[in-house]
């Protein structure tokens, strides 16, 4: 078993729909993958799975040594690090963004009587620093651009020194500057040895950071490829998982993609 996230013929049905068809993932530590596909491919679904916040239909999940279904799923989130729009819909528009990110530490989305200490303001603080958003720390949630939002999530899902970092579209919405800006500060975040292992799904190969080391594509809910970044990101294998005739092209660990 992958010492971080590993995904044995995972399948997720909802009614009549496959949001999942027998989906293997190996994860080891050190590791930076991306997971691409069209909308509907099953990128979200895959991502709640590996958070421990959905449990497969069928298949094995196993999640930092330990195996969903058999384990207290509470005990093991804190240990996950998870960015999302889903998560950013449960944040009270009136928390304070410190409070945003330091209410990690309980798991909570809202603080209301837990108590914290000097380290952990410190640390939330120096996480927003981290992301860009640190002038931000006394606003409310709510007041923020898509783009700050998506910064303080992350800068939350960093708070607990997790063992696996999830982001589900960090650079989704952000203009030109906002975008490249992010994917710089996630560009040093891969490259820190101590950072754990990140599992990050994205529509675009233009929104994939430097230091990726692996990918994952997916369509209708099946894996097209997976593997080492430069061999999975060809153009023939991303036409076949968009369905369209790309031409894919990489210059200094960044890929652009235009059809043919």
């Amino acid at each position: 078993m992958s010492d971080v996230l590993d995904l044995s013929a995972v399948t997720v049905r909802r009614g009549q729909s496959l949001l999942l068809d027998s989906v293997d993932l190996a994860v080891d530590d050190g590791e930076r993958w991306v997971v691409l596909g069209p909308n509907g491919a099953g990128k979200s679904t895959l991502l709640s799975v590996a958070a421990g916040r959905l449990f497969p239909t069928s298949g094995t999940v196993g999640i930092l040594g330990e195996v969903l279904g058999k384990v207290d799923v509470f005990e093991l989130r804190p240990r996950i690090g998870l960015a999302s729009t889903a998560l950013s819909r449960a944040v009270p528009g009136q928390e304070r963004v410190r409070d945003v990110v330091v209410t990690a530490a309980y798991g909570v989305t809202g603080r209301w009587q837990e108590s914290y200490d000097r380290d952990d303001l410190d640390r939330a603080t120096e996480l927003l620093e981290l992301l860009g958003v640190g002038h931000l720390a006394e606003r409310t949630f709510g007041t923020l651009s898509d783009g700050e939002r998506k910064r303080t999530q992350i800068a939350r899902a960093l708070m607990t020194d997790p063992e696996l970092l999830l982001l589900d579209e960090p650079a989704g919405g952000l203009d030109l500057g906002g975008r490249e800006d992010l994917l710089r500060r996630l560009t040093t975040l891969a490259a820190d040895p101590a950072a754990p292992a990140t599992v990050l799904v994205t529509h675009h190969v233009e929104e994939i950071p430097v230091g990726t080391t692996h990918a994952l594509l997916l369509r209708a809910g099946r894996v097209v490829a997976a593997g080492p970044v430069e061999e999975v990101l060809t153009s023939a294998q991303l036409s076949t998982t968009f369905g369209l005739r790309l031409d894919v092209t990489a210059r200094d660990g960044r890929f652009s993609a235009r059809a043919v």
